[in-house]
C-alpha cells in the first residue's frame, strides 16, 4: 500500500487524508498542535506556537457556507451562511467524525525535514524527520508520496518603512493580533487594506480613540450581503457570468460595489479594475468612515518616535500603536531549495501544486492559491487529483508542457493584476477548479447533461457555483450530489428562518401587482401623451 506523509491537519490537511482513503492509500497526518482546524482553530495564547496563523478571536468567513463546503459533504443548514471561526472548525470537525480521518492523524508532531530518499530516482519515496512537539525527541520514517499542507500565512511580511525602527509606541503584525481590548482609548495606524488590515481596523475603531487606516492604492470592498439580504456570493458566483469578457465583468461589478458604497467619495477607489487585485471583504468598513472613527489615509513616507507622516504631507503625531497588515512571506524550509525554491513569493509548480522537475511526482503542495471565492473546494480537487497521481492511475504532462503551463499563467497574471507579493498566487474560482477537475476526469459534461438533465444543466449554469458539480461523475462520484444542488436553497435560507413571520396572501399580491401594473400604464401614457 502507497504510504502518505501530510504536513498539518487544517482544512487541507483533513481533505488531504480523506482523499486518500478514497484512493485506498495510507495516510499519516503530523500536525504540530494539539487539535485539527489551523488557521480556524483559534489560540489566544500566541506564544507556544508563534510561527502559526490564527484568525482573529472574532473572524467572520467571507465565502458563503454553500460556496466553502467540501464537494461530498455540505454544510449543516442550520449553520449560518457566513460563518464565525467557531462554526467553521465545528464543520471541520464533523467533517473528519463524518469520515473517520482522526485516526490518521498524529498530534504534537511536526516535520522538520523532507529529503528524497536514497532511492528516489526509482521509487520517489520520501526520508521525513518528525519532531515530537511535547518531548523534543526526533524519529526517522521513510513514506512513498508527501502532501504539504502547512499553508502560506506562516511568515509575516513587513515593509522596510523609513524611520519604523524609531518609532516608540507599539508595533504589532495582524499576525500576532487576537482581540482589540489593549487598544482601548489609543491612537492607532493601521497598514494594509487587505482583509485583515480591513478587519482590525474596523474591530478596533470601537475601542480605540482613532484609527487611522493606510493604503498604498485603495481597493474594492465588498460586502458580504447583496440584493435581498441574500449572500453575495450566492447571487454572483456563477458560470455564466465569468463567461462574459473580463472588460464586462469588470464594468459589472464595479458598478455593483459603488452601488453599496461610492469609492471615490470614500477614499478608497483604487487605479486598479474590480478584478485586477484581491478586493476587500468587508460589511461595516464604509460605515466606520462615515462616522469618523476610521480615517483613511495614503501610503506612509516615514515614522518619527511617535507619530507617522503620509505621503500627501499630512502628519499624525501621538500615534500609539501601528498594526501592520501587509501580508506574508511563504516558503518551506523543511524542504531542499532543489526540490522547491521560493523567490519573492514566486514558485514553480504544474497547477500550483506540483514541482516540475521532480524525477517522481510524489509531493504535491496545497491550498497555496489565493482564490476569489473559498479555498477548500480548491484543495480538495488538489487532493484528489495529487492522491489519483500518487496511486499511479493518473498521469502528468511532460515536464516541458507542465513548465509551459507554468509560465503562461505567470504571463497571464502579470498582464492582468497589480503587481504586488499577493498577487504571485492569484487564481480566478471557477476556471481553476474546472482546470484541476480536467486532469482527473470530473469536469461536469455539461452538453451531455443539456439534454440528459435539464433542470441540473440550468442550475449548474445559471444558478451559484457550488462545489458539488464536481461529484456529479467521474472518480469519487457522490450519489448526494445532484441533491445538493437541487436544495441549495433550503439551506442558504435556513439558518434565517428563526422567527416566523406573516407574510401577504397570494390574492393580496396579485391585487399589488396589477395595481402597480395600472400606475405603469398610467404614467406611460402620461409621458408619452
Amino acid at each position: 500500500m502507497v504510504r502518505v506523509a501530510i504536513l498539518g491537519a487544517g482544512a487541507s490537511g483533513l481533505t488531504a487524508i480523506k482523499c486518500c482513503l478514497d484512493e485506498g492509500l495510507e495516510p499519516v497526518c503530523f500536525e504540530k498542535t494539539d487539535d485539527i482546524g489551523g488557521l480556524w482553530l483559534y489560540r489566544g495564547d500566541t506564544n507556544k506556537f508563534p510561527e502559526l496563523g490564527c484568525v482573529f478571536k472574532s473572524t467572520v468567513i467571507n465565502t458563503s457556507k454553500e460556496i466553502m463546503s467540501f464537494s461530498d459533504f455540505p454544510c449543516p443548514k442550520e449553520f449560518a451562511n457566513f460563518m464565525h471561526n467557531r462554526q467553521v472548525y465545528q464543520y471541520l470537525k464533523l467533517y473528519a467524525d463524518k469520515f473517520g480521518l482522526m485516526k490518521h492523524i498524529q498530534f504534537n508532531n511536526s516535520v522538520t525535514s523532507a529529503k528524497k530518499a536514497a532511492d528516489f530516482d526509482s521509487t520517489g519515496r520520501w526520508d521525513i524527520e518528525i519532531k515530537d512537539e511535547v518531548t523534543g525527541d526526533k524519529k526517522m520514517e521513510t513514506f512513498d508520496a508527501l502532501f504539504v499542507c502547512n499553508g502560506h500565512h506562516a511568515k509575516p511580511y513587513i515593509p522596510d518603512f523609513p524611520g519604523i525602527d524609531d518609532f516608540q509606541g507599539t508595533k504589532l503584525h495582524t499576525h500576532y493580533y487576537r482581540t482589540p481590548d489593549s487598544f482601548k482609548d489609543k491612537r492607532v495606524v493601521v497598514i494594509g487594506i487587505g482583509n485583515s488590515g480591513g478587519d482590525a481596523a474596523v474591530e478596533l475603531s470601537r475601542w480605540a480613540s482613532q484609527v487611522y487606516l493606510s493604503t498604498r492604492r485603495g481597493t474594492w470592498v465588498i460586502h458580504r450581503i447583496s440584493d435581498f439580504g441574500i449572500p453575495v456570493d450566492i447571487l454572483n458566483v456563477k458560470r455564466f457570468l465569468f463567461l462574459a469578457p473580463l472588460w464586462l465583468q469588470n464594468a459589472f461589478f464595479e458598478f455593483k460595489l459603488n452601488l453599496n458604497v461610492n469609492h471615490k467619495l470614500y477614499g478608497l477607489l483604487p487605479k486598479h479594475k474590480a478584478l485586477s487585485a484581491h478586493p476587500m471583504v468587508n460589511d461595516d468598513l464604509p460605515n466606520r468612515i462615515a462616522n469618523g472613527t476610521v480615517i483613511i489615509k495614503p501610503n506612509i513616507k516615514r515614522f518619527t518616535k511617535n507619530g507617522v507622516e503620509f505621503e500627501d504631507g499630512t502628519f499624525e503625531d501621538n500615534i500609539d500603536v501601528v498594526i501592520i497588515g501587509t501580508g506574508y512571506e511563504f516558503g518551506y524550509p523543511f524542504l531542499p531549495k532543489s526540490v522547491i525554491k521560493v523567490e519573492k513569493n514566486k514558485v514553480d509548480l504544474y497547477k500550483y501544486v506540483f514541482p516540475p522537475d521532480l524525477e517522481k511526482p510524489t509531493l504535491a503542495v496545497v491550498g497555496l492559491v489565493q482564490p476569489w471565492g473559498a479555498i477548500n473546494p480548491l484543495s480538495e480537487l488538489q487532493c484528489r487529483w495529487a492522491a489519483r497521481v500518487f496511486k499511479g492511475v493518473t498521469e502528468l504532462p511532460p515536464k516541458e508542457k507542465m513548465h509551459q503551463d507554468i509560465k503562461q499563467k505567470r504571463e497571464s497574471m502579470a498582464k492582468r493584476y497589480v503587481a504586488s507579493q499577493r498577487h504571485t498566487i492569484q487564481v480566478d474560482f471557477v476556471e481553476y477548479c474546472d482546470d484541476l477537475a480536467i486532469e482527473f476526469g470530473v469536469k461536469p459534461d455539461f452538453q451531455k447533461m443539456l439534454f440528459s438533465d435539464p433542470v441540473l444543466f440550468f442550475k449548474s449554469i445559471f444558478g451559484t457555483f457550488l462545489p458539488y458539480q464536481y461529484r456529479l461523475q467521474g472518480p469519487g462520484k457522490w450519489e448526494g450530489a445532484r441533491e445538493a444542488i437541487m436544495t441549495v436553497w433550503e439551506r442558504v435560507e435556513a439558518p434565517f428562518l428563526t422567527r416566523k413571520v406573516h407574510t401577504s396572501s397570494s390574492y393580496t399580491k396579485i391585487i399589488i401587482l396589477i395595481l402597480f401594473g395600472i400606475l405603469l400604464a398610467a404614467f406611460f401614457k402620461r409621458w408619452f401623451n
